[in-house]
């Protein structure tokens, strides 16, 4: 029952009947009357809770890459000219010396017969020269000639020496020019690249093939760099084919790309294989996974996490008062159906885990287990 009003009847009693503005006026004021009663009290929201317990968490970071090879190199001819003959494709295993493609040789031909002719020629040369120099070498002996004609004919000969070895130098260079117009293979290797097609005009030194070599071979990822390197446990790497799961194979991280992509914000890491299986061909795609140092973090439902502001939150459960508050927290990451807190929330703090969306801050709220 609401309590009387003392001073409205002590006013009462002063004021004299006047009609209807006299009823009105006290109609205003008993309205008024209960202005000061105390309001009603919220009602009470059902939650789910659960009770913070930090586990020490050791998680694993799987990524997708690729097999490489660990030596690549790029093939090309010596010299330029025209496309005659093309030996192998695009996946072909090939070995040492074995010949990948021709061009047409009649320019290092017609080069070689020239250099030929040239030796010819100076071989010819020389004799004479050394005919020459004979001569006069007898003929100053017995005094029947001059210093100046025995000194060049000297010189001619000397001269003629030099004239053969420069055209046996040009004869070897051609020859081996002659040889240049087949492309062969360094190493034993698979054709990953061909850039070149039969008749085709290409320059000096222009890639035509790719060559994976034979040996060694390598797991290529492209990370982003918080993500393998700040919380990688160690530089063991566990590898299976993306295509057949029983593929598997162990890896070691060998070379960290120092740039960062600016293209893709990622680094390049390479994990050598070791021992790959014969089914982890060129070209594969592998996953790889590492394992993330064990960290002491908070697990709880999706459904938990709110917003503060920018900031993430939960909200928490006053144990004595059974008051809701919103409490920011900072994430750690994020797993299928959970998310990590790895700071913000004491041990043995109740967390509302279902029912926060319609909470308000200093609400009253009942859990399962709520005895009070």
């Amino acid at each position: 029952m609401k309590p009387p009003c003392p001073k409205f009847v002590r006013e009462k009693r002063l004021v004299k009947p006047i009609g209807g503005l006299t009823l009105a006026l006290v109609a205003a004021a008993l309205a008024g009357c209960g202005d000061h009663a105390a309001a009603p009290a919220a009602r009470a929201a059902f939650v789910r809770t659960e009770i913070v317990q930090p586990k020490d968490r050791q998680a694993s970071l799987t990524l997708t890459g690729e097999v490489q090879p660990r030596f690549r190199a790029d093939l090309s001819f010596r010299v330029s000219g025209r496309v005659i003959a093309r030996f192998v494709e695009v996946g072909t295993h090939v070995e040492a010396g074995e010949v990948l493609a021709l061009l047409d040789p009649a320019e290092q031909e017609a080069d070689v017969d020239a250099a030929t002719a040239a030796e010819l020629a100076a071989e010819a040369q020389l004799r004479v020269a050394k005919t020459t120099f004979e001569r006069q070498k007898s003929l100053i002996a017995s005094g029947f000639t001059t210093r100046t004609a025995y000194d060049q004919a000297q010189e001619g000969l000397r001269t003629a020496e030099g004239a053969l070895e420069s055209a046996r130098a040009l004869l070897g260079t051609s020859k081996d020019a002659l040889g240049y117009t087949a492309l062969r293979a360094e190493a034993d290797g698979v054709v990953t690249a061909r850039n070149l097609e039969t008749g085709q005009v290409v320059q000096a030194a222009q890639p035509v093939f790719s060559l994976a070599q034979d040996g060694e071979r390598d797991a290529v990822f492209d990370v982003y760099e918080s993500m393998f390197l700040g919380n990688a446990d160690g530089g063991d790497v566990s590898l299976r084919l993306v295509a057949d799961s029983g593929v598997t194979a162990n890896g070691e991280v060998r070379e960290i790309s120092p740039a960062v992509d600016p293209r893709s914000s990622t680094i390049r890491v390479k994990v050598a294989i070791k021992a790959p299986p014969p089914t982890m061909t060129l070209g594969s795609a592998v996953a790889g996974t590492v394992k993330v140092k064990a960290e002491r973090q908070v697990a709880l439902p999706w459904s938990a996490l709110m917003a503060a502001g920018t900031r993430p939150a939960v909200w928490t459960v006053d144990p004595a008062t059974r008051i809701a508050s919103l409490k920011p927290v900072i994430v750690g990451g994020y797993e299928a159906g959970e998310v990590l807190i790895k700071a913000g929330l004491e041990p043995g703090e109740r967390v509302v885990v279902d029912g926060g969306k319609l909470l308000s801050v200093g609400q009253p709220v009942t859990y399962e287990g709520d005895h009070s």
